[in-house]
Formats: structure tokens, C-alpha cells, sequence
């Protein structure tokens, strides 16, 4: 078969044509190029910087193109606008006004990470990232947490019914809506009241929940998120000296009981006295009508013999002297009669009046004796009190310190960690740049040591603080001793 002479090249035509043919694969392939993001949400704090990360694969330098970092659910605002070689600020939404930035260094190596400083609650959302030229763009989610506060475990009574300790737990600048759980200290999950929730004007909701107990033991309040993986907790030592409230409730009610008996016994008394008048009331208006009957009888005997002496005047002479004997007779005895009166009274008011002279000795002797339990009572129970309030004043003091301490450790051991994943994530996803690498490597080795060096602080610190609340409660036992 021969060779048609119309469709052959020379040697250099076909060179040419086979470097076209190439050119031409690279710009259709040009078209391939993917910009690459995290596939999982960009976890923040208020206040923390992170990293959006972005890079182009296969790697290109895009330091000439235009790189643009949007909102897309926020009408696509501009959050950063690289063109010419340089920021183009006036693009620049104002709400991120110094706080977006790319590394420039990285730019060649096809990376246009956007940092992102100093989150906000508003920073929330999607973020694109897009390179108009190629045509390619990619989407990166940050969910923006508010720093949630720590529970704050309190005193909140004492259950009659148990008479264990009630505590409660609260904490505040929770989004999502956590759950609260109460904890021993075999890690046992205790049965508490329900969870209660207030949801503020900021959206971030406080939780707070309460338990009863009823014995010495190490208690943890838990708070958690698990959509976000975010958990707060505080731990408590209930020693016996919470339990003392409860022994004073049966001092209160003696000496409760002991003043109610002491009003009755004075009521009694003023009874017994009014009962007591009344009764001799009655005697001497007795006494006085008998001696009334007794003067009317001698006086009606008197007029009747005046008139039999009228009648029959024969014997005037023989009734005259009977008459006069009987007289005599009668002043004798009234005369005998009226001194015996007197000295019956006379006597009745000794009676009466030893009677109650005794009633008021025995009545002052009791009120006496009463008002002195009352006020050993009295002073026990302030004793009590104040051991109490000193007991409580000096834990709440040992508590507060351990809140704050354990806090600031935590805060830091979260800040560390967050910048150790950062830098996991780079090390993952720049395994390119050689440089980059080592210095990344060099600084997760450093921080993994402090996050260990910050591990052991907050075990030391726990240990600390246990140690403290046992010698506390040896102290307490012994004036618990010394009281009784």
C-alpha cells in the first residue's frame, strides 16, 4: 500500500506538531486542577486563630492569580481577596478587617490557607475558597463554640426526708443544648432531679441540676456536648461536715419543744391561780351569809320575846330575867362568836397565802430551770453554727482556689491541644513542603511535652486538693470529739 505524498510531514513539521500536540494536553488538563479542603467542620473557641485550610493539587503557583475567600451563606461576602500579587483590601467585608490573612510563602506551593484571628460568635458558617482563573473552588465549614464556663458546684440544702446533703450544679454558655450528669467516685452515674434549662437572649443556654447525698463520698458534676465533643466538669469531696446541718435539726426541735413546755407550765399556773381565787371567793361569800342567818335568828328571837312579855303581863317579872340572862347570854356569844370569825380568816389568809407563796417557789423554781436549758441550748446551738460556717467558709475557700488553679490548667491544656491538632493537620496535609515539615514536626514535639507537663500539673493539683479535704476532715472529726 503505497503512502499518500499529500499527508506526509517532513522531520521538523512532525517535531512541531507532536510539541503543539503536547501544549494543547496541557491546557486541556489545566482544567483538572481541584482545590482541597477539610472535609470536617473547623472546630473554634471565642477569641482563638485558626486555620482554614486550602490547597491546589496538583501544586501550582498561585501567587500571580486572583485567590478570593467568600461567604456563601452570607451573600458572598468577600473575606479575603488576593489579586496582583497582594491583598485587595478595599474588597474586604468590614467585620474582618485585620483579621484575615494568607501565607504568602505558601502561595507558590499552590496553599491559599486563610487565616482566620480572633473568632467570633458571628464567624460561624461556610467559607469558599475559590480561583476564578481555574475555575475551581471548595467549601470549609467552622462552627464557632463560646467558651463554655466551668460547673460551679453549691450547698443547697438539706433533705428532711433523707437528711442528706442536696448539691447543685450550674454552668453557663452552652450551645448546642448539653446534658448534665452526676457521678460518684466509682464513676457510677447517681439519680438526680431533672435537668433544668434557661436559653438567654445570646442563644447559649445554663444548665443547672440538683442531687441528694445522703453519705461521704468524691462527686462529680459532668457536663457534655457530644455533637461537639465539648465536656466541663467539677468535682466535689463530700466530707461528714456537710452532714452537721442535719444533727442540728433534732437541737432545734428540743429546744423548741422545751420552749412550748415552758409557756404551758406558765399558763398552768396562771390557771391554777385564777381557779384558786375564784374557790376562796366563794368561801368567804359562804361564810359571810351563815353569820348574816345567825344575827337575823337572834334578832327575831329578841322581838318575840318583847311582845310575849307585852301579852301576858303576869309574868313580866319571871320573862324580865330570862330576858336579861338570855341577853347575856347572846352578847357572850356574839362577843365569842365574832373573835372566832376573825381568827378563822385570819387563819384561811396564812393558808392561802403559804399556799401560793409555795405554788410560786415551785412555779419560779421550774421557769428557772427551764430558761437555763433554754439557754445551754441556745449556746450549743451557736457553737454549732459557727463551726459549721467556719467548716463550710474554709472548704468553699479550698474549693474556689482548686476551681480556678484546675481552670487555668485546663484552659491551657485545651490551648494546647487545639495547636498540637493544628499542627497535625498540617503535617498531613503539607506533606510537600520539606521545610515546612521539619518545623512543624519539631514544634508537636514541643508542645506534646507541655500538653504531658500540663497533664501532670492537673493530676499534682487533684492530689493536692483531696490531700487538703482529708485533713480538713481529720480536724473536724477531732472537734466533732472534743464537743461531745
Amino acid at each position: 500500500m503505497q503512502q499518500n505524498p499529500c499527508l506526509s510531514f517532513p522531520p521538523r513539521s512532525q517535531i512541531l506538531l507532536k510539541v503543539l500536540f503536547f501544549y494543547n494536553l496541557l491546557h486541556s488538563c489545566a482544567g483538572q486542577h481541584e482545590l482541597i479542603s477539610s472535609h470536617q467542620p473547623i472546630v473554634a473557641g471565642v477569641g482563638d486563630d485558626i486555620m482554614l485550610p486550602c490547597h491546589l493539587e496538583p501544586v501550582m503557583d498561585v501567587a500571580a492569580k486572583t485567590l478570593e475567600w467568600i461567604r456563601p451563606d452570607l451573600n458572598n461576602i468577600f473575606v479575603y481577596v488576593w489579586r496582583s500579587g497582594q491583598e485587595f483590601v478595599k474588597a474586604k467585608h468590614p467585620s474582618y478587617t485585620g483579621r484575615t490573612s494568607l501565607f504568602t510563602d505558601e502561595l507558590k506551593h499552590g496553599n491559599m490557607s486563610l487565616k482566620l484571628s480572633e473568632v467570633k460568635l458571628s464567624d460561624k458558617g461556610k467559607y469558599k475558597c475559590f480561583i476564578p482563573e481555574l475555575r475551581t473552588q471548595s467549601i470549609v465549614e467552622v462552627v464557632v463554640l463560646d467558651v463554655a464556663a466551668i460547673p460551679v458546684i453549691s450547698f443547697s440544702g438539706v433533705d428532711k426526708s433523707s437528711s442528706g446533703v442536696v448539691l447543685q450544679c450550674e454552668s453557663k454558655g452552652w450551645y448546642p443544648e448539653p446534658e448534665v450528669l452526676w457521678l460518684d467516685g466509682e464513676g457510677n452515674v447517681l439519680s438526680a432531679g431533672p435537668t433544668e434549662t434557661v436559653r438567654g437572649p445570646d442563644d447559649l443556654y445554663t444548665v443547672s441540676s440538683r442531687v441528694t447525698v445522703d453519705k461521704s463520698n468524691n462527686i462529680t458534676c459532668r457536663v457534655q456536648q457530644n455533637n461537639i465533643h465539648q465536656t466541663r466538669e467539677t468535682h466535689i469531696h463530700v466530707t461528714d461536715d456537710f452532714f452537721v446541718q442535719s444533727s442540728i435539726l433534732p437541737l432545734t426541735v428540743g429546744l423548741a419543744v422545751g420552749l412550748a413546755v415552758g409557756i404551758l407550765s406558765v399558763l398552768s399556773f396562771a390557771l391554777f391561780l385564777w381557779k384558786k381565787q375564784n374557790i376562796n371567793s366563794k368561801r368567804n361569800q359562804q361564810d359571810e351569809m351563815d353569820n348574816g342567818k345567825y344575827r337575823n335568828h337572834l334578832t327575831t328571837t329578841k322581838a318575840d320575846g318583847e311582845t310575849f312579855t307585852k301579852d301576858k303581863k303576869e309574868s313580866e317579872q319571871l320573862m324580865a330575867k330570862e330576858t336579861v340572862q338570855m341577853e347575856d347570854l347572846n352578847k357572850e356569844k356574839m362577843e365569842k362568836l365574832t373573835p372566832y370569825n376573825q381568827q378563822l380568816a385570819i387563819r384561811q389568809e396564812e393558808q392561802q397565802r403559804r399556799e401560793e407563796l409555795a405554788i410560786r417557789q415551785e412555779e419560779q423554781q421550774r421557769r428557772e430551770e427551764a430558761e437555763s436549758r433554754v439557754k445551754t441550748l441556745k449556746r450549743e446551738l451557736e457553737t454549732r453554727e459557727k463551726e459549721v460556717q467556719k467548716k463550710q467558709a474554709e472548704l468553699q475557700q479550698l474549693h474556689d482556689q482548686h476551681q480556678k488553679k484546675e481552670k487555668y490548667l485546663k484552659d491551657k491544656l485545651s490551648e494546647k491541644m487545639k495547636e498540637h491538632e493544628t499542627l497535625k493537620a498540617q503535617l498531613e496535609q503539607w506533606w510537600f513542603w520539606s521545610s515546612s515539615k521539619e518545623a512543624c514536626r519539631m514544634k508537636k514535639m514541643e508542645v506534646e511535652r507541655e500538653v504531658e507537663t500540663l497533664k501532670k500539673l492537673l493530676e499534682t493539683t487533684e492530689t493536692e486538693f483531696q490531700t487538703k479535704i482529708k485533713k480538713l476532715s481529720i480536724k473536724s472529726s477531732s472537734s466533732k470529739m472534743t464537743f461531745r
